[in-house]
């Protein structure tokens, strides 16, 4: 038996020299998980169970495990390329086939997709061009490189202070003139936008009033232009206003009125005209102070083309636009199993499920036991090649003492050979 002992032994150290070499020369593959074989005790029994020798016949591998622990995590130059801190896998798609890997290097083929070296498209949850996601089944997802289409102004916020301290300014005895600011107090502008994405200028002006009995305090009259140009009225015509403003003796906004957006005229050729816009005076004040613009913005915006991405830590892939605005272009989901262990290793860094494995659980990054992801950077292999040297020592010890075994049997038979 000792023959059969010694061989079982030089089989199962040489197959761990085989997974402790595979486990160096994968030290420096992207998202690499070290394998560990683990070894049996092998006895021989009677067909009933008992009656069995308690000398035992050697040894067997058991089982080849993967080792799942967290790597490295290193910076890159490339936005695409992700790593995954935590638990999960990438969930590809490879020609319809679903696979899972740790390799986070991704770049975009000719289409748009997002693939691994291999050409397997990385899945998620994909935006529409409203930037919606369909968390439905995760799918291909790829980068939308058109334009952003234009936001035609329906709204202007202004948070103005206007000084009480003003003269008010009667309207029958000096009208208002936007060309003559003895007329008006005070004025701002902001840029709109309108269907086809062309700015203009559309410009307030308030002025104070004498207050109308009964009322002890004057109300403030809003006038608008556009690119220089009355709104509601075309002079020689009486100026019209936009809103009229009035305020408690606290200085707070009472009422706003009138509450109906104002119609302005679009300047390029083209675009719809008028179109409206709501002035929305909101949180306005009126203080012993000096006017001030303490917010003013609006909602509309030009068109944009993709200046750049990133990719968030729950894996939502957000685009940058020249114009300033973003939007969302899709969103990287994460694969766990009960059991990693039981997948099956496809190379390529891939892997796929089995009945052992269990079923997927999708989700995005950094719920349940999902890890996040960190864009710019990938995960190292998590060999230690340090401990992995140590270790091939050990199992070279371990080869020839195995093969001492076989020559000290081999030296008791010849001896037994001898005898006469």
């Amino acid at each position: 038996m000792s023959f059969q002992q010694g061989l079982s032994g030089l089989n199962a150290a040489a197959k761990n020299l085989d997974v402790i070499g595979n486990n160096v020369a994968n030290s420096g593959t992207v998202g690499f998980k070290q394998s560990q074989a683990q070894f049996a005790d092998v006895y021989a029994n009677s067909l009933t169970g008992a009656g069995g020798s308690n000398v035992g016949i050697g040894t067997k591998v058991a089982q080849v495990s993967q080792q799942f622990t967290q790597g490295n995590i290193t910076a890159t130059n490339n936005p695409l390329d992700m790593a995954i801190n935590g638990g999960g896998f990438f969930r590809m798609d490879n020609n319809g086939e679903a696979t899972y890997q740790r390799n986070g290097q991704f770049q975009l083929d000719r289409m748009g997709f997002i693939v691994n070296p291999t050409g397997a498209k990385l899945t998620g949850y994909t935006a529409n061009a409203s930037g919606v996601l369909s968390t439905g089944a995760p799918a291909p997802l790829s980068i939308n490189t058109a334009d952003l289409v234009p936001q035609i102004t329906s709204e202007v916020n202004a948070v103005l202070n206007l000084d009480s301290g003003s003269t008010p300014i009667d309207a029958a005895t000096v009208p208002f003139d936007m060309n003559d600011p003895t007329t008006f107090h005070s004025s701002t502008a902001v840029s709109v936008y309108d269907s086809l994405g062309n700015s203009q200028t559309l410009q307030t002006f308030y002025v104070l009033r004498p207050p109308v009995a009964p009322a002890t305090t004057g109300a403030w009259d809003v006038y608008a232009a556009s690119d220089s140009v009355p709104i509601g009225y075309v002079p020689p015509a009486a100026p019209v206003t936009v809103a009229s403003l009035s305020f408690s003796t606290s200085g707070i906004l009472q009422t706003a009125m009138p509450l109906a957006p104002i119609n302005v005229p679009a300047t390029a050729t083209g675009a719809t005209t008028p179109f409206p816009v709501t002035l929305d005076f909101t949180g306005s004040t009126q203080f012993g102070s000096a006017f001030s613009v303490n917010t003013l913005n609006q909602d509309g915006y030009t068109a944009g083309r993709l200046a750049g991405f990133n990719i968030g830590a729950d894996g939502m892939i957000l685009g940058r636009y020249t114009n300033g605005q973003s939007a969302v272009l899709g969103q990287v989901v994460l694969a766990n199993f009960a059991n990693p262990n039981g997948l099956q290793q496809l190379g390529n860094n891939m892997w796929a499920e089995t009945s052992t494995s269990g079923n997927p659980l999708i989700g995005i990054p950094s719920s349940g036991s999902l890890g996040v992801l960190q864009s710019s950077a990938v995960e190292d292999s998590n060999v230690d090649l340090t401990a992995e040297l140590v270790n091939l020592i050990t199992a070279q010890r371990v080869y020839q003492a195995n093969a001492q075994t076989i020559k000290a049997q081999d030296a008791v038979m010849q001896t037994l050979v001898n005898l006469r």
